[in-house]
């Protein structure tokens, strides 16, 4: 360790998410499972709330973003769930697209989606390695 004052990382705040139209990405990302933490339409921000946690998902408007994906490669976020093939069912019953079939990794189970503005994110599980899982 060096005499300079080092920070320290505490951990998530938020996870900002572009969006080009907050009342259809609210309405995405309830469809997808998501509870409103908070809104602020005047300031073109919502917040998504994750588990307990207060950090969430922070939706936040960007002027001129169509409903495309974006042409670089999406930031991806990745949530923990208790089982991601039956979250897959859910989100497919919901009317949400799959970016594909869920796939087995090394811990579980994982799965994708993406909302119109391209803001991937996956739900994966652990039930292949329990004791790494946040409840067992």
């Amino acid at each position: 360790m060096s005499d300079k004052e080092s920070y320290e990382l505490l951990g998530f705040d938020n996870v900002l998410l572009p969006v080009g139209d907050l009342a259809a990405a609210v309405g995405f990302y309830e469809r997808a499972g998501f509870s409103v933490g908070f809104r602020f339409d005047e300031g073109g921000v919502a917040q998504l709330r994750v588990g307990g946690e207060t950090p969430g998902l922070l939706l936040r408007v960007e002027d001129g973003l169509g409903q495309r994906p974006p042409a670089w490669p999406a930031l991806r976020v990745w949530l923990e769930v208790p089982d991601a093939r039956m979250a897959a069912r859910e989100l497919a019953a919901a009317g949400i697209a799959l970016l594909d079939e869920p796939s087995s990794v090394a811990t579980g189970w994982t799965v994708e989606v993406a909302d119109p503005w391209g803001n991937v994110i996956g739900f994966t599980d652990y039930s292949k390695r329990p004791e790494l899982a946040r409840r067992v």
